[in-house]
């Protein structure tokens, strides 16, 4: 069992920055790949970004290449995700989880989520 809890999310203008963090505690936190997932009003929910257990290797969605940054400290079992350069269509709430195995290939546990809203 893992337990994820978000934090850092809140409201921003347009170009601004945020960081999330995800607080993961339990049994062999170190073999799961983890992610970001956000989902907008009205709309699914999508994986934004993923991170090995090593975090030698991450991934992102074409909407945030460039922009967000996940990386993760080990030590801390602690999951970033750096925002910037933020859009009014990055508004969602942005849920970690967490996959087991050195890659990504479903969720097997999850945060609660944290809202970020970005005004123009």
């Amino acid at each position: 069992q893992v337990q994820l809890v978000e934090s850092g999310g809140g409201s921003v203008q347009a170009g601004g920055s945020l960081r999330l963090s995800c607080a993961a505690s339990g049994r062999a936190v170190s073999m799961y790949t983890m992610g970001w997932f956000r989902q907008a009003p009205g709309k699914e929910r999508d994986l934004i970004a993923t991170v090995t257990w090593n975090g030698g290797s991450a991934d992102y969605a074409d909407s945030v290449k460039g922009r967000f940054t996940i990386s993760r400290d080990s030590a801390k079992n602690t999951v970033y995700l750096q925002m910037d350069s933020l859009k009014p269509e990055d508004t969602a709430v942005y849920y970690c989880a967490a996959s087991w195995g050195s890659r990504w290939i479903r969720p097997d546990y999850w945060g609660q989520g944290t809202q970020v809203t970005v005004s123009s």
